[in-house]
Parts: C-alpha cells; sequence; structure tokens
C-alpha cells in the first residue's frame, strides 16, 4: 500500500537553487568564514526577495529533496555497515540543532528531526511536512539548516569537501539524460 508521502507523489521543487545556498554556506565554513559574507548574504537576500509564492515554494520543496537524497545515501552507507539511519543520525543532528538556537529554535528541532525520521525511512519531507500545515517563517532557518548539517557530514565521512554537491549534481545529471 502506498503512503500519501511516497516520494514519487512529491513535487521535486528547485533542487538546483537549493543546492547553491547549502553548497555556498559550506565554501563559507571550509573558507574559515563563520559569518556569511556581506556581498554573498546581499545576493542571498536579493534572490529571495524576488522570489514570488510559486518560486519560494520550489525553494523549499527543493530543500525537502535535498534532504530526502542526503538521507537516503546516509540510509545505504549505514546499512552497509549493518547501522541504522535514525539510530545514528537523527540523535547527533538533535543535539547540533541544540547548540545553534539563533539558527534553530528549540521549537523547531522536532519539526526538523520529523523531516530528517521522514526521510530516514523513505517518506517525502514535503509531504511529511504539508500535513502539518504550511511552513512558517520560523522554521526557514532552521530547514537550512538541516539541509546544510547532512551535507556537512556527508562530506566529513566521506573525507571530501565537495562530495554531498556532487552527488546532488551528477544525480540531476542522470535525471536530465533520462
Amino acid at each position: 500500500m502506498s503512503s500519501p508521502c511516497d516520494p514519487q507523489h512529491a513535487p521535486a521543487g528547485d533542487v538546483g537553487a537549493a543546492l547553491m545556498v547549502i553548497d555556498s554556506r559550506l565554501k563559507a565554513i571550509y573558507d574559515g568564514r563563520t559569518e556569511t559574507d556581506p556581498e554573498q548574504r546581499q545576493l542571498i537576500d536579493q534572490f529571495t526577495a524576488s522570489l514570488g509564492p510559486r518560486e519560494a515554494r520550489d525553494l523549499l520543496d527543493g530543500a525537502c529533496t535535498l534532504i530526502f537524497m542526503f538521507m537516503k545515501w546516509l540510509r545505504m552507507a549505514c546499512e552497509d555497515h549493518d547501522k541504522d539511519v535514525i539510530e545514528y543520525v537523527v540523535p547527533s543532528f538533535v543535539a547540533t540543532m541544540r547548540m545553534m538556537p539563533k539558527s534553530v529554535p528549540p521549537e523547531a528541532i522536532p519539526t526538523m528531526a520529523g523531516l530528517l525520521v521522514a526521510a530516514g525511512t523513505g517518506l517525502s519531507p514535503s509531504l511529511w511536512r504539508r500535513q502539518y500545515g504550511d511552513w512558517t517563517r520560523e522554521e526557514m532557518n532552521p530547514l537550512e539548516a538541516t539541509a546544510f548539517l547532512l551535507a556537512e557530514h556527508i562530506n566529513r565521512i566521506t573525507d571530501d569537501r565537495d562530495f554531498a554537491t556532487r552527488l546532488i549534481t551528477e544525480a540531476l545529471s542522470r535525471a536530465d539524460q533520462d
């Protein structure tokens, strides 16, 4: 029986734009910048201000697609080592998010953990979230932080700072060829 949260029913969204945001954050951190470059921040602010409601929804769905794809890769990697992705990933992410109160307020942590569990069990994070209503403004930074933390976690375990970005770009290239 198919779930209403099955990824086949989910919009992919603007994965490219979501990946661009996450990749720019990764590069900033890897370059030793803890604060976003003012010029980069201005470009991101201009980009997000230019989004209409449809484009904003596409960006949110793209971020959820990134979370799904990252968790799928982590699930396969965990299974190769007889580990459970939920047990291996979620507790450390919750602990990390708790250390980020400016970006992830405590009340957003259960939702972000739920997104990880949904994706880790093969469900669409965006469809899972839609069951509970529209996204709130307060969930935007936590959503970005969740995708960022997953990408950084993948990069760290592969010892390759570009692995997560390459994982997605290669998947998008394969999808374009099909």
